[in-house]
């Protein structure tokens, strides 16, 4: 029984990241890490076609690795490339946070698509009050549009709701990154929250299957690049 046991379990395994490879969906991973070339590399050639890295520390400042972890993505290929700021309420001064995190990626003339707000963690990394959360948030978004950057949110309705209040839908018109791990790379278990309607992304697992990377990375799923 044991040895058929192993067997089904090696066979839906398989199973499921043929599907991830044959679905015509794109499959792109999220990094707090510094990844190198090699590991991209290996990445390509097991389908990534979007990595978002993290640029910004919640604790208030640049993430060093941010520049190099992405200049190895560009360097092998990698479609597509943006970054995630995780914004530090407590810090103070939403503005000078974004500009801190964006001229140090121009710093080191950093390439990039989007730049997502990670908006996550009520009672640790957020206030008590949902009226101060929301303007930090809109203060966030202000100034990253104010520098050109093409703004999105990574949240969820666990996190989002709780930090700004069920009925706040200031960023619905921004693009959505949620996070549901379902394991199931397809957007057929959203439910509209925030006033978005639709998402962009979905991080569904947090981890990778590929290149020995685990925990490294988060895998997500979009229809676009």
């Amino acid at each position: 029984y044991w040895g058929v046991f192993k067997k089904m379990k090696i066979y839906t395994s398989l199973l499921f990241f043929s599907l991830i490879a044959l679905c015509s969906c794109n499959y792109g991973i999220d990094t707090a890490s510094h990844l190198y070339e090699s590991q991209f590399t290996c990445l390509v050639n097991s389908g990534l076609q979007f990595a978002i890295v993290r640029c910004y520390h919640s604790y208030g400042a640049p993430d060093e690795n941010a520049p190099h972890t992405i200049a190895n993505a560009h360097a092998v290929g990698v479609p597509r490339v943006d970054v995630y700021m995780f914004p530090c309420f407590s810090c103070g001064d939403a503005a000078s946070q974004v500009q801190d995190a964006v001229s140090y990626l121009q710093s080191y003339d950093t390439e990039y698509t989007a730049f997502w707000l990670d908006i996550e963690g009520p009672g640790q990394y957020w206030g008590s009050s949902t009226s101060d959360n929301q303007k930090f948030f809109e203060d966030l978004v202000s100034e990253a549009q104010s520098l050109g950057q093409t703004v999105g949110v990574y949240t969820s309705s666990s996190q989002w709701e709780p930090i700004m209040g069920k009925s706040y839908d200031g960023g619905k018109d921004l693009p959505l990154w949620y996070a549901h791990y379902d394991y199931d790379p397809n957007f057929s278990d959203f439910e509209a929250f925030g006033g978005w309607t639709e998402p962009t992304i979905k991080q569904y697992d947090d981890v990778s299957p590929y290149c020995s990377l685990g925990g490294a990375c988060d895998s997500n799923y979009s229809k676009i690049v």
